[in-house]
């Protein structure tokens, strides 16, 4: 019996403490991605002189194969939805997007204060919807 109690309370520890390490795993795999794929965006831009055509969500760019892992831009994100590459859409003229992010609020804007400014309707990572973007270029 006194073996069950010391598991259960071991227990009751150690779950919440995973959930914090997976949170903040997927905060810094985005962040991570996020970064990578700007500066391929930012490479193929000053090699061609000019971003990119957009894509549909999760599909390569034209033209970005050989920039992009696909395997990781085809992929779903680590806060849940697909990545999208936005060129003189959704208000800005170029930046990344996921499309349906399925984490909350308050991890987006841990991320924001990381990355960003720490307010989600201005500066480079903004929010609308259940979209994100991290903008290159307004």
């Amino acid at each position: 019996m006194v073996v069950v109690v010391i598991v259960g309370i071991l227990a009751a520890i150690a779950v919440p403490t995973f959930g914090h390490f997976r949170r903040n795993a997927k905060s810094q795999r985005f962040i991570h991605d996020v970064h990578t794929f700007a500066q391929a965006f930012e490479t193929y831009a000053m090699k061609n002189g000019r971003w990119p055509p957009s894509a549909a969500s999760g599909a390569v760019p034209t033209g970005m194969s050989g920039e992009l892992r696909d395997a990781d831009w085809a992929q779903d994100c680590a806060l849940g939805g697909r990545w999208n590459w936005d060129y003189k859409t959704n208000g800005v003229t170029a930046g990344i997007s996921v499309t349906d992010v399925t984490v909350d609020e308050d991890q987006v804007l841990a991320i924001d204060k990381e990355m960003d400014n720490g307010n989600l309707s201005s500066g480079n990572l903004v929010k609308n919807g259940s979209r994100l973007t991290y903008i290159l270029q307004k």
